[in-house]
């Protein structure tokens, strides 16, 4: 008889697999903007005037709120892969499983921008570059962390716990 991981061991395989393609995806995308996009005096159009793909350095959160806040970010970055890592220990959910993946790698994504890009040592920039039109420009890090802001709303929504229990409230 083959020998099976215990399943919340399972769980956090998932989550750091997650994690690490989300982030792989986020700094393999943020080496080709700074390395082929940051200095083309025009953005590429992918959907017209609709999607366009420009390379912005945002120093703040969101919309480019917060400007001069980085540090806040980054404090706010590493907390929630601390909350996230310690939610882990408990976790028997699948679908939980991959939405924390999702919110580590992109909050270890944006970290990074934050702890290694200029200006400085906890307070870089963050290297956006997908352009809608009428919207905020973001990346994939910043995707990750709303996808599985969403994905754990749900969850909320339809009772499962991180635990794997199914509460009705």
């Amino acid at each position: 008889m083959p020998v099976t991981a215990p399943r919340g061991k399972r769980r956090i395989v998932v989550l750091l697999a997650v994690a690490a393609l989300a982030y792989a995806l986020d700094l393999l995308s943020k080496l080709w903007v700074v390395t082929s996009l940051e200095h083309r005096d025009t953005p590429i159009d992918v959907l017209g005037s609709w999607l366009r793909l420009e390379a912005v350095r945002n120093g703040g959160a969101a919309f480019g709120f917060g400007q001069g806040m980085t540090i806040i970010f980054t404090i706010i970055a590493a907390g929630v892969i601390v909350v996230i890592a310690r939610l882990a220990r408990k976790l028997y959910s699948l679908p939980w499983a991959i939405a924390l993946g999702l919110l580590l790698g992109g909050a270890f994504g944006n970290l990074t921008d934050r702890v290694f890009r200029s200006p400085g040592f906890l307070e870089g920039h963050v290297v956006d570059f997908i352009a809608p039109a009428h919207f905020a420009v973001f990346n994939l890090a910043d995707s990750a962390i709303v996808c599985g802001g969403i994905l754990i709303v749900l969850l909320s929504f339809r009772g499962l716990d991180p635990d794997g229990t199914v509460h009705r409230d």
